[in-house]
């Protein structure tokens, strides 16, 4: 039950979410918010594929 939501958050994430690898932003340069989205992003992705 719970690893289907995170799918479904990886989904919403990658419709709706900034990808910023894509985008070659430099994490030294990143602003807090841009951390907060990367982090939020690495925090479903890790748990949509445990």
């Amino acid at each position: 039950m719970q690893k289907q939501i995170f799918k479904f958050l990886a989904k919403v994430n990658k419709t709706i979410l900034p990808s910023y690898s894509k985008q070659q932003l430099d994490l030294a340069k990143a602003n807090k918010l841009q951390m907060a989205i990367i982090g939020w992003r690495w925090f479903v992705t890790k748990n949509a594929l445990d």
